[in-house]
């Protein structure tokens, strides 16, 4: 069997430990490589190998014309393109499978499984299914795939570096040396920051939960600055009654700096008018107005059971109400 395999790939497939985990950005080669693992779990008697994919679809798109190819050479016969299954002439056999129903992967004792995209399983399928079925073996596994933030493949992968009979493997696809660095180039300046990390460099990034701003980090991006007098104010409102939230903020040079955050637990615009009068007090000088600028969501053209008036037609009657304090400017949400 003639495979030639790149070098970061050739790391993976001499490493003796019994389970491996890679972690490889997109077109590395990891189901290559992972075809001529299977060939090689499978070449002798009687010896069983799976590639396990998230679903069936997926494993016969994925690997299925490619493993036929490697193995041409070595089929006792045709191979079953129903039950996905190649029988070699040396009595051994390779099988494709999903891990979308579990029970259907269970009662088959295996020699060796390759895990692809396990971000994307149910973790069961290991821990449950395909980990008992390698003990009366004692077979290896290969799990394989592409970050997908600090999931049970993030969990899987820290795990692994610290136990023993594993082996943990991570790679960018500069690093499979089979994408051209203007290739790379090219995907970079297209794909934000993140999506690039996590997708050609197989960083396993925090998908950020519940932030708007995934980058955004505090040591980095927190630190004193003061209002500038010669720039516009913006005051931005979440229409919100629990907490009702705003913040205070200048824009300067295309930098958006963040002078001050109001948050009003139960409450409604009314009340963040008064506070919003409050906190700029300090800023005021006799004779000039503050220059602001007003956004807010959609929601604030909604009347509220208990008003008479949206939230928008409140805040232009504040403006309304101090004109020598304040000079308004309404660009919405």
């Amino acid at each position: 069997m003639n495979i030639t395999l790149k070098p970061a790939q050739s790391r993976v497939f001499v490493c003796d430990s019994r389970f491996r985990v890679l972690a490889a950005g997109r077109r590395f080669g990891k189901t290559y490589l992972a075809c001529t693992e299977l060939c090689r779990a499978a070449f002798g008697s009687g010896r069983v190998a799976w590639f396990v994919a998230p679903n069936i679809p997926q494993a016969k798109r994925i690997a299925w014309d490619l493993l036929k190819e490697i193995t041409r050479p070595f089929w006792a016969s045709i191979p079953s393109e129903t039950e996905l299954r190649i029988d070699l002439i040396t009595g051994g056999t390779i099988a494709l499978h999903g891990a979308e129903n579990l029970d259907s992967l269970r009662g088959v004792g295996l020699d060796f499984v390759v895990l692809d995209e396990f971000a994307s399983m149910d973790p069961r399928v290991w821990t449950d299914v395909l980990r008992p079925a390698l003990s009366d073996r004692l077979g290896g596994a290969l799990f394989i795939g592409t970050p997908q933030g600090h999931n049970h493949f993030y969990e899987l992968f820290q795990a692994g570096r610290e136990q023993e009979g594993w082996a943990t493997f991570q790679y960018t696809t500069e690093q499979g040396d089979i994408v051209p660095v203007e290739e790379l180039q090219a995907a970079r300046r297209d794909l934000d920051e993140r999506t690039y990390r996590t997708e050609y460099q197989a960083s396993f990034e925090s998908l950020g939960t519940g932030l708007v701003y995934y980058a955004f980090d505090r040591e980095l991006n927190v630190r004193p600055c003061s209002r500038n007098p010669a720039a516009p104010l913006f005051w931005a409102l979440d229409f919100n009654v629990n907490p009702m939230c705003s913040v205070l903020g200048q824009t300067i040079n295309g930098v958006v700096r963040i002078l001050d955050e109001l948050i009003l637990p139960h409450s409604y615009t009314i009340a963040a008018w008064e506070e919003f009068l409050a906190r700029t007090q300090k800023w005021l000088t006799k004779g000039n107005r503050l220059n602001v600028s007003v956004y807010g969501d959609a929601t604030g053209e909604q009347r509220h059971p208990s008003a008479s008036s949206t939230d928008w037609q409140i805040v232009k009657a504040f403006f309304g109400r101090y004109p020598l304090r304040l000079q308004r400017h309404l660009p919405r949400s």
